[in-house]
């Protein structure tokens, strides 16, 4: 059973100017006869229709009550740092910058969160390498052309196809799915140089 699903738990968020983080109210805290609704990238990627219906009537953003400056969702697991470990901080910031925070359903926790920026740098580039795979995929893919082909399609490439746009017979736009995957590789490509430029220069 997911933790998360039996209790209400406040979502953190953190200002990385300021080093501190927060718990921001939930809708029960004010309305007990609301459902909770939880920000940050990985539940509205994998919300029900209900729980989205919810999140459409909560702000999105969430303000640093110090600064006033728009806080980091980093999710229930978060553990903020001391506030003059500056390094940490700076990792934190850095690991959000590529799209890891510390969302989880409860069950297993927020997955693997590089600790170093070497770390990161090689998770990344791991990552990158099946990102790649995937547009050499649609690069060399023979489009399926029969009814026959495109259910075959369905069923053996659906790791290939899963997430994508698709048209009104459920269909993948080859060329949407082309263009998604070479965004999805440049787009690390530079956060994996952005994070290289930060690393110490070695002594010689």
């Amino acid at each position: 059973m997911c933790r998360y699903a039996m209790h209400s738990y406040k979502q953190h968020y953190a200002c990385f100017d300021c080093r501190k983080a927060f718990k921001r109210r939930l809708l029960t805290d004010v309305q007990p006869e609301r459902q909770e609704s939880v920000a940050g990238h990985w539940f509205r990627v994998n919300a029900t229709l209900q729980e989205k219906q919810v999140l459409k009537e909560e702000p999105e953003t969430a303000k640093c009550p110090d600064c006033g400056g728009l806080m980091a969702s980093m999710g229930r697991d978060f553990k903020a740092p001391p506030k003059d470990d500056y390094r940490a901080w700076q990792h934190l910031r850095r690991l959000y910058k590529v799209g890891i925070a510390f969302h989880s359903c409860g069950c297993g926790g927020p997955g693997l969160v590089p600790a170093t920026a070497e770390e990161l740098v090689s998770h990344l580039t791991q990552q990158l390498s099946g990102y790649v795979e995937q547009l050499r995929y649609w690069l060399i893919r023979s489009a399926p052309i029969t009814k026959i082909e495109h259910e075959a399609d369905k069923k053996e490439n659906w790791h290939q196809n899963w997430g994508l746009q698709k048209d009104d017979k459920g269909r993948v736009d080859a060329p949407a799915a082309l263009a998604y995957w070479q965004g999805r590789v440049q787009q690390l490509e530079h956060h994996i140089a952005e994070v290289k430029r930060q690393l110490p220069t070695p002594a010689r």
